[in-house]
C-alpha cells in the first residue's frame, strides 16, 4: 500500500467501525461511556501496534500507530484490529483488570503479613499479586475481544477471516505461563467460529 492508500482504508475503516462499535458498547450498556475517539501515534520509531486506553474523563480512546496502519495489507485487517481493541472497552476489560490487580495486591498483603514479612517485602508481594492477578485473565480478555471485535467488523461490512490474517505476520506467543496473549491459530480459529455463528442461516 502507498502512504495515501493506507490514509484512505484507515479513514474508511473508521467511518464504518466507530458508529458500530459504539452503537454495540451502548446496548451492552457495560460501561457508561461510549463515544470513542480513534487517535493515531505519529511516531514514526513507534513499532506496529494499537491499544486501548481511556482518557482522565473515562471517554474510550483506541489508538494506532503509523506503522500498524502501513503494515495493514487491506481494510479488513485494520476493521477487525479497531473492532478488537474497541471490544476491550465494550467488555469493560480495564476496570476488571484494575479490580482484579487489586484483589490480587490484598491477597498477597494479607499473606506476606501474616507469614510475619518486613514493610518492603510486603510491599513487594503487594506488587507481584498484582501482576499475577491481572495476568491471570489477559488470555481470556484477549479472547473475548477477538470474539466481539469479529462480530463488530461483520456489523460493520469487513470480513474479520481476512483481517485475522494479520497474526499471521506477528510472532506467536505460545503458551507460556502468565503469557498475556493466546496462540494465534487460537485466536484465528475462534475469528472463524464467530463469523460462522453470526452468518450461519
Amino acid at each position: 500500500m502507498t502512504p495515501r492508500g493506507s490514509a484512505v482504508n484507515f479513514l474508511q475503516v473508521v467511518a464504518r467501525v466507530e458508529p458500530v462499535a459504539e452503537a454495540l458498547c451502548a446496548k451492552r450498556a457495560i460501561v457508561r461511556k461510549c463515544d470513542f475517539r480513534i487517535v493515531v501515534d505519529d511516531r514514526l520509531e513507534q513499532p506496529p501496534n494499537a491499544f486501548q486506553t481511556v482518557d482522565r474523563y473515562g471517554r474510550p480512546i483506541v489508538g494506532f500507530t503509523l506503522a500498524l496502519i502501513a503494515d495493514a495489507r487491506n481494510v479488513d485487517e485494520l476493521a477487525f484490529v479497531m473492532g478488537h481493541e474497541a471490544a476491550h472497552h465494550v467488555l469493560g476489560h480495564i476496570p476488571k483488570r484494575a479490580d482484579q490487580a487489586l484483589s490480587g495486591a490484598m491477597l498477597a498483603g494479607v499473606l506476606a503479613q501474616a507469614n510475619g514479612l518486613s514493610p518492603d517485602e510486603v510491599r513487594a508481594a503487594q506488587s507481584l499479586g498484582a501482576e499475577v492477578a491481572a495476568r491471570s485473565y489477559s488470555k481470556e480478555f484477549e479472547l473475548e475481544a477477538d470474539a466481539l471485535g469479529a462480530e463488530i467488523a461483520v456489523l460493520a461490512g469487513f470480513d474479520p477471516v481476512r483481517g485475522s490474517a494479520f497474526f499471521d505476520r506477528l510472532p506467536d506467543p505460545g503458551d507460556k505461563f502468565l503469557g498475556t496473549h493466546p496462540r494465534n491459530s487460537q485466536r484465528k480459529a475462534l475469528v472463524a467460529a464467530t463469523v460462522r455463528r453470526l452468518t450461519a442461516p
